[in-house]
C-alpha cells in the first residue's frame, strides 16, 4: 500500500477506475467534461486516452490545454488538473488499443483520426474511504450516533 500523499497512492487509487471525466476548456470559454476511458497511468503524472482528431474535445483542448481529469470508484475520488496535448504516435496508439477502444473508434490505431490525448499531471487531490462499503457504512453510522465528523483520507499531491 502506498504513503498518503504520495503520485504512487494517486495511480493505486486510479489504478482500477477504468472511465474517467476529462474538463477542458472549450473556445467560448466554457468548462465541458467528456467521459473518457483511461488507457495509462504513469504517475510521475502521465495520463493517456483516445480520442478522435476532429472531436470537439481534441480541438478545444489545441486551443487551450488546461485540463482536470475526475475519477470516482468504491469510496475513492481523485481529481488530476494539468495540461492535455494531441498525440500522433502510431506505435503508441498500437499498444493502448484494445477491444474496448475498438468498440468506441472506428478504423483501429491506423485510422489517422484516431489520436493519443496526454495528459501531463500537474496536481492532484484526492478523497479516500477507508474500507469496503461495510466498513464506510459503519463509520457514516458511527459518525451519526456519536456525532463526530466522518473521516477519510483527503490529500493534495504535486506531480
Amino acid at each position: 500500500m502506498a504513503e498518503a500523499g504520495t503520485p504512487e497512492k494517486v495511480a493505486e487509487l486510479v489504478k482500477d477506475v477504468k472511465v474517467a471525466m476529462l474538463t477542458f476548456v472549450d473556445p467560448s470559454g466554457r468548462l465541458m467534461s467528456k467521459p473518457m476511458a483511461t488507457q495509462d497511468v504513469d504517475f510521475s503524472g502521465d495520463i493517456w486516452f483516445i480520442g478522435e482528431r476532429d472531436s470537439h474535445k481534441s480541438r478545444a483542448i489545441q486551443q487551450d490545454s488546461r485540463v482536470n481529469v475526475a475519477y470516482a470508484g468504491r469510496g475513492t475520488w481523485v481529481s488530476v488538473d494539468g495540461r492535455a496535448e494531441v498525440v500522433d504516435d502510431v506505435a503508441r496508439l498500437k499498444d493502448l488499443w484494445n477491444t474496448f477502444t475498438d468498440a468506441w473508434l472506428e478504423g483501429g490505431p491506423e485510422n489517422p483520426n484516431n489520436v493519443l490525448i496526454h495528459v501531463a499531471g500537474e496536481s492532484a487531490e484526492y478523497w479516500d474511504s477507508p474500507g469496503g462499503k461495510v466498513v464506510q457504512v459503519a463509520n457514516l453510522v458511527k459518525a451519526k450516533a456519536t456525532g463526530e465528523r466522518y473521516e477519510g483520507e483527503n490529500e493534495q499531491v504535486e506531480l
